[in-house]
Order: structure tokens, then sequence, then C-alpha cells
């Protein structure tokens, strides 16, 4: 079992910069896939991210290629989203995810087993 819990969300303005931090527990990551998602009010929850947490290999979603970058902190059991020049389209509840090494890759939330339970980034214009 995994247990994730995400802070660091916030209220902004556009072009500004948050970092979403993702707590990890309760087994070894080495093998797991990390990833990020975000749903906005209305609409589909959406691929935003994902790292191999062994070999720190990392997908984009397009919308946020060259703003976002995830990382993680083995150390901390920790994964990062840095997200900068944020826009009023990023607005969303962002959640963290982990699945196994078949989730890499994947841009489906059914690939990924074990969810956080959200942190609210909102960009005012």
């Amino acid at each position: 079992q995994v247990q994730l819990v995400e802070s660091g969300g916030g209220l902004v303005q556009a072009g500004a910069s948050l970092r979403l931090s993702c707590a990890a527990s309760g087994r070894t990551f080495s093998s797991l896939v990390m990833a990020w998602f975000r749903q906005a009010p209305g609409k589909e929850r959406e691929f935003v991210a994902a790292i191999t947490w062994s070999g720190g290999m990392t997908d984009y979603a397009e919308s946020v290629k060259g703003r976002f970058t995830i990382s993680t902190d083995n150390a901390k059991n920790t994964v990062y989203l840095q997200m900068n020049s944020l826009k009023p389209e990023d607005t969303a509840v962002y959640y963290c995810a982990a699945g196994p090494p078949s989730s890499y890759g994947s841009s489906s939330r059914s690939s990924y087993n074990y969810w956080g339970q959200g942190t609210q980034v909102t960009v005012s214009i």
C-alpha cells in the first residue's frame, strides 16, 4: 500500500511560480512511476507529468512542457512539481499518483493505482 499526501497549492497571479510536493509512504518506491494529474471544474482529470523513481525518466503533457518540471528526492520519498509561468488555464486541483512500471508513458488515470487527496492551484489574471 502507498500513501500520498500533496501540499504546496495556493492562489497566485499569472506568471508566478509554485512548487507542489507529494510525500509518499508505505512501501519501497524504487519500482514505481510517480505522476501528477489535474482536474479543473467540469473537466476530466488530465495527465500533467510523470517520472520513474529509479531512473529519473520524465514525461510531460504538451500543455506544460517547458514550464513545469517533475523531480524526486529519494531521501525524502517526495515528488515535486515545479510550476513556472503559470497561466489561468492551469487552475485545477492537482493530484499525485503512483503506479507500476508499466504506467510510464501512459496518460490514462486508470494506469495508476494510488492517489493523493489533491491540492488546489488557482491562477488569477
